[in-house]
């Protein structure tokens, strides 16, 4: 049983690492360190890029900028480089930001490339986006199944600017096309169909749009972008609300804590910031203070069941999942059919992982899940935790180990969204 006083890594014969976390202190006094947001970061890249662009066919300077706090994030420094890179071939890995936003990039930059990815990539629906390309005048061809990432990009020449689009799928798809409007001759004019979920995130790329003067106008399903010139300043990215969220969960499972978590704002363009509200029906208040948030479990949760719609959070699902799994209580998670393709299928893999500690999490209705205790269950010897390449499972599950210790398998997944997790999680043992 590892005593903790560092983190262990065992280095397995497949050359996979596990990760023992045994239990943390129950009161916990520190200061956090966050990584900047992802995705304000993988967003503010594009525009950049875009702007880079415009400037170029102008023929103009750009003015002097700089962007501060960019993510460190794997998926955003495979953004980075891969925008810098003059490559036909350009790999994504399991970036899935990263493949819908240079679809629409490579194809409106007139940008000959082949954009392929790990195998898991390849399973990961593109067809809407890629659709909604081709009928503004994107030349892209399918190197595989119909619908289905690689890629061949050849060209764009605008054939029209009014498109209808599916918002229930994936808000990234509505969002690339956002941030390529405005270079387009004749702007464009998308209608939203069905409820749109992660509302949030498309109300961010507009906010970040308007942030570098570029204007839209959104009524009811209906946005329109006329061709416009963004204009490049200076920009710093806040840290991450979602990265937050694991933090709040250590705060509920101890018995004492008050946690720092610096550059975190209020007014934050960031959906996952309501996690400040959800948390404080699990005992936990955030105070809001100048260079960041202060959270503090100020009781045990007021509820012993809980009702949340993930349509617009979908990311703090597993964070909430496994809250709830820590501090038994029985919860409903509605809107979550989006987590079926994501990094994994998160559903299966939650069902999968919290049965390990007695649970079961299965659905009850259309696009409707119900955790609730099924068992008890002896944790002498401790429970292994799949992570299934997935970052967010990694960092959902860690503060179980309040309840035993876990083994983590291939800990390093987090260097996806948050590469010093476990470095700072040493904070707290």
């Amino acid at each position: 049983m590892c005593s903790f006083e560092s983190l262990l890594l065992v280095l397995q014969a497949n050359l996979d690492f596990m990760l023992f976390l045994s239990k943390p202190s129950e009161k916990i006094y520190t200061t956090i360190d966050l990584p900047a947001s992802k995705s304000e970061s993988n967003r503010v890249l594009i525009i950049e890029a875009l702007a880079q662009w415009q400037y170029e066919q102008k023929r103009l300077a750009l003015p002097k900028y700089s962007i501060q706090n960019i993510s460190e994030a794997r998926d955003t420094k495979i953004l980075q480089n891969l925008l810098k890179s003059t490559a036909l071939r350009l790999n994504v890995q399991d970036a899935g930001t990263t493949m819908r936003f240079l679809t629409a990039f490579c194809a409106v930059t007139n940008r000959k490339a082949i954009l392929e990815g790990t195998e898991r990539m390849h399973q990961r629906p593109i067809g809407i986006l890629v659709e909604a390309l081709q009928e503004l005048g994107a030349e892209i061809t399918y190197l595989g199944e119909n619908g289905f990432p690689p890629l061949q990009i050849e060209g764009f020449r605008q054939k029209k600017n009014v498109i209808s689009i599916r918002g229930d799928v994936s808000s990234q798809f509505i969002s690339a096309l956002l941030m390529i409007a405005p270079t387009l001759e004749r702007g464009v004019q998308i209608t939203l169909q069905n409820k749109v979920s992660s509302l949030p995130y498309i109300q961010m790329t507009l906010s970040l749009m308007k942030n570098f003067e570029v204007e839209s106008e959104w009524n009811e399903n209906t946005i329109i972008i006329q061709p416009q010139l963004y204009q490049m300043k200076d920009f710093a990215v806040e840290a991450d609300w979602s990265a937050a969220s694991y933090w709040y969960s250590v705060a509920t499972l101890a018995k004492q804590a008050e946690i720092f978590l610096p550059y975190l704002k209020k007014n934050s363009l960031q959906g996952d910031s309501q996690i400040a509200s959800i948390m404080e029906f699990f005992g936990v208040k955030t105070f809001y203070e100048k260079y960041g948030i202060r959270i503090c479990k100020v009781s045990e949760p007021k509820v012993n069941f809980f009702e949340y719609d993930f349509s617009n959070q979908p990311d703090l699902a597993q964070t909430i999942v496994t809250l709830c799994v820590g501090k038994n209580i029985t919860l409903i998670a509605k809107g979550v059919e989006s987590l079926k393709i994501k990094e994994t299928d998160r559903l299966q893999a939650l069902q999968n992982e919290v049965r390990k500690f007695g649970f079961q999490f299965y659905e009850i209705a259309e696009n409707t899940w119900r955790l609730e205790k099924a068992e008890n269950i002896d944790f002498a010897k401790g429970v292994c935790i799949a992570t299934y390449q997935d970052h967010r499972m990694a960092m959902a599950f860690a503060p179980l180990s309040y309840l035993c210790t876990l083994q983590v398998e291939n800990p390093q997944v987090v260097e996806k969204s948050y590469p010093k997790f476990w470095q700072e999680w040493k904070k707290i043992n």
